[in-house]
């Protein structure tokens, strides 16, 4: 088992999960973040912290899409370990549905 950054991160992008990971297993994209499966510890700590809801275990069901996600873009973009501001209109973001098709971008953040 591993965790997954679902849909739920999309332009909300809150990083509270990532100053509390012990192996700094987070990536930052341009708009979301993501769990690099072969580093993540199953230790769960990051689930409870996530503002929006958007961290889950990967056995639920119905994730395989975000283990994918969460897979290809871990290998490409940057890692992060350190809280940042999250972005302005964050809130408005939250609980949005079809977010993936609508703003979901393969550009990497600035990382650490």
């Amino acid at each position: 088992m591993t965790y997954v950054v679902t849909e739920a991160c999309i332009k909300c992008k809150y990083t509270d999960c990532v100053e509390v990971c012990p192996v700094d297993c987070f990536y930052e994209g341009e708009n979301m973040l993501v769990i690099h499966p072969d580093e993540c510890i199953d230790c769960g700590v990051c689930e409870p912290e996530c503002p929006a809801d958007a961290i889950k275990p990967d056995t639920e069901p119905g994730l395989e899409k975000w283990l994918e996600v969460n897979t290809e873009y871990a290998k490409s973009w940057p890692n992060i370990t350190q809280k940042k501001d999250a972005p302005p209109d964050a809130k408005e973001f939250e609980g949005v549905e079809g977010k993936f098709e609508k703003y979901f971008s393969k550009e990497p953040g600035a990382g650490d």
